[in-house]
């Protein structure tokens, strides 16, 4: 399991530019006029996991297979998207696929790139983006309801329940906040998932600041900071222009680059990070002589739901899983001496595997 985020912006704030350093290819043409990005590019990254190496070494495994996450560049927005500006109908059909949304905020001067609205405001971008996407929502509920009509009065449950939680994403939209303020019960949860509103997709903030700011951030990228302390959301500070530079070095190359900028780490790994809490994502991992692989789960996946990650037989046949947790698996140097040392535990089906967990699965065929 992996998750597919949305590159969403309004044009030439470097969607495209962040999209070719995260995937390490130039695909997505990125040009300094609107649109110039048209069907969404999308690309598989290797999500960077240094656990994944030592338990690879420690197992003489020959092969080392990271989990994967799915970036979208998704051509720019404009005011009036909601109502088909721009490429508007298609751009917001391209968010609905997404699990989550990465608004890529412009947050540096530069007078040679044009801004599409003649100002940088990145704060105001990001009203701008969220108000298209409320906007999309309470014209593709109101549609909606009216669809249910006949089912309601018939006295169907399924439909009963649409029409309840449109109504509670309805009046929350109508307020100005997006759907995601909703409190959902368990119960809801997934009849609310199924209705993919675009204002239900959790936001990641992007800023993309000026080279000599890549470390520090600046002034425009620290107010979007404050708006998303406020909206109690994610943000990371990142330099396009110097994560593509990056991606295109060699890994040795790169580590002093960026230690010459100032930066302990590549924007990737802030951005995938900051995306797996967005989403509440873990990653356990299988090892063994052949190949040390790392699986994407969620946060609070029971055993053998974890095994179907990999197969669905292994999770149709659980039987139970042999779990070493990561610190002990290193510490005490592989399978065998964590078992001697009574570090590998006996897992039976109501097991919630844990981030770091070294799993064996156990099933019938």
């Amino acid at each position: 399991m992996g998750f597919k985020m949305g590159i969403v912006g309004l044009p030439n704030v470097g969607k495209s530019t962040l999209f070719n350093a995260l995937t390490k290819t130039a695909a997505a043409q990125a040009a300094n006029f609107p649109f110039c990005t048209i069907e969404p590019n999308v690309g598989d990254v290797a999500v960077p996991d240094p656990r994944l190496e030592k338990l690879a070494a420690i197992g003489g495994s020959k092969q080392i297979i990271p989990t994967r996450m799915t970036f979208v560049d998704i051509a720019g927005l404009v005011r009036g998207a909601s109502k088909g500006e721009g490429l508007g109908n298609q751009f917001l059909a391209n968010i609905r696929e997404t699990d989550a949304i990465a608004q890529v905020l412009r947050c540096f001067i530069d007078e040679d790139v044009t801004h599409v609205e003649g100002r940088v405001d990145p704060v105001a971008d990001a009203e701008t983006i969220e108000t298209e996407l409320m906007l999309a929502d309470l014209e593709s509920i109101e549609k909606r309801l009216q669809n249910l009509t006949r089912k309601v009065r018939g006295g169907d449950k399924e439909a009963v329940q649409q029409e309840r939680l449109l109504k509670e994403a309805q009046a929350m939209l109508e307020q100005g906040k997006p759907a995601r303020m909703v409190e959902v019960a368990e119960d809801d949860a997934k009849a609310w998932k199924m209705l993919q509103l675009l204002t239900t997709k959790p936001v990641l903030y992007v800023c993309n600041v000026d080279e000599a700011s890549a470390a520090t951030g600046n002034a425009l990228s620290a107010r979007v900071e404050e708006m998303a302390k406020m909206q109690g959301a994610a943000c990371v500070v990142i330099s396009a222009a110097i994560e593509e530079e990056i991606s295109q070095l060699p890994a040795e190359d790169a580590a002093v680059f960026l230690g010459e900028m100032g930066l302990e780490e590549a924007g990737l790994d802030r951005l995938i990070r900051a995306g797996y809490d967005l989403l509440a994502l873990e990653t356990y991992f299988t090892v063994g002589p052949k190949e040390a692989r790392a699986w994407t789960i969620s946060h609070g996946t029971a055993a053998p739901q974890a095994a179907g990650v990999i197969h669905g037989d292994f999770e149709r046949g659980f039987i139970r899983a042999e779990t070493i947790a990561y610190e002990d698996y290193v510490t005490l140097g592989g399978e065998v001496a964590a078992k001697d040392a009574g570090k590998m535990r006996v897992e039976g089906k109501s097991y919630i595997v844990k981030d770091g967990d070294v799993l064996h699965f156990l099933f019938n065929a």
